[in-house]
């Protein structure tokens, strides 16, 4: 018999954030999320988009063992932006049984519809820069440290549920250049001199202090017309400065200034943590934090993170500034590089990477069903 349980505590909290450490154990391509984070994202007394959403976990069990978990989420400023009654569900997992399956969904979508919502779509956090997605191609292609992995078993246990695609995300593995291509960097020369565009040099994370506020005013303003975003809110920006801050090296951000001093464009990488969240379970202690240390300085492997430019300098090759320095060798020693998820039909994007010897290597899903 299966039965589901709502998490109200930390001690069923920890639970659920633990659950996929089992299902997926030893699992050569699954990457666990930094434990205390999730369990501050969950958690309404923490996480600050609990002031504009309400939401829902629960816990499987059969004959008194874990075997799924799930979360719902009504986010009140995505319902008001895009005039949509869809709910989300989201931290979904499960043990390959459908009827496991099937009730952790029946459980949600009578949730939210009890919360006047008529239609659910997901993978989705709070929001854009929670995991997001769900696998459906690359299934043997190690995740990355901001993304999901999931067994190929879910896709099609939703699509008997009644499930269908709403959007897709692709993602890149690029090779990583010893210099970058001559049109690149002639182009960007071309770019910095035609709009008068300063490259300040950034050394230390002091030096970057100064522009992280204005890096989120990017992003809210960037990513404002795509899949489902709702822009972050100050005490949400607060929140994901001081969650990520930790793990940003200066030389692998790029800053792009324009003549007055202001931002117009950044780019953000890391070292690829996935290996060292794999050996860590995705815990920083006792040991785990020396696992993320070495990541962060001996490495082959990037991940792009975020790229964005403001709208009046879009379309206007600034991207191919931001390119022109993807040299990570010569330091790090990076030869190759996952690029994170770009939804498909934002061609504007994935078109900047043909500079680049770069192939197609996972595709995920947001879903959507109407209840």
């Amino acid at each position: 018999m299966i039965s589901l349980i709502e998490v109200t505590n930390k001690k069923t909290l920890k639970k659920f954030v633990e659950f996929p450490l089992a299902l997926y154990k030893n699992h050569p391509y699954y990457v666990p999320k930094l434990f205390g984070e999730e369990m501050a994202v969950l958690d309404p007394r923490k996480n600050p988009a609990s002031e504009h959403c309400d939401s829902k976990l629960w816990l499987a069990y059969k004959e008194n063992k874990i075997v799924g978990r799930i979360a719902a989420i009504v986010n009140y400023h995505y319902l008001e932006k895009w005039q949509m009654k869809n709910g989300r569900f989201g931290y979904v997992d499960f043990i390959e049984d459908f009827e496991i399956a099937k009730a952790l969904f029946d459980t949600a979508e009578s949730w939210l519809k009890s919360k006047g919502m008529t239609g659910i779509h997901g993978p989705l956090g709070f929001c854009d820069l929670d995991p997001e997605g769900m696998l459906v191609d690359g299934f043997d292609k190690i995740g990355t440290f901001t993304t999901i992995y999931n067994y190929p078993y879910y896709p099609v246990f939703l699509e008997q549920l009644g499930y269908s695609k709403d959007v897709d995300w692709v993602e890149y593995e690029m090779m990583i250049p010893d210099e970058p291509p001559k049109k690149l960097m002639d182009l960007a020369g071309k770019i910095i001199d035609r709009y008068e565009l300063k490259l300040p040099v950034i050394t230390s994370k002091k030096m970057l202090l100064p522009y992280v506020n204005s890096v989120f005013e990017i992003i809210n303003e960037t990513y404002s017309d795509l899949y489902a975003v709702t822009e972050l809110t100050k005490k949400q920006i607060d929140y994901y400065i001081k969650q990520y801050f930790t793990f940003i090296s200066p030389y692998f951000v790029r800053l792009i200034l324009d003549k007055n001093d202001k931002l117009v464009a950044f780019g953000l990488t890391l070292p690829s943590l996935a290996k060292a969240m794999q050996k860590s379970r995705g815990k920083l202690f006792p040991f785990g934090f020396i696992h993320i240390l070495k990541a962060l300085y001996f490495n082959d492997r990037g991940e792009f993170v975020l790229i964005a430019v403001r709208k009046e300098y879009q379309l206007k090759g600034v991207n191919a500034v931001l390119l022109s320095f993807i040299t990570l060798k010569n330091k790090y020693h990076i030869s190759k590089a996952d690029l994170n998820p770009q939804l498909e039909s934002n061609t504007k994007v994935r078109s900047q990477w043909k500079y680049f010897e770069a192939e197609k290597n996972k595709t995920r899903r947001c879903y959507i069903k109407k209840i």
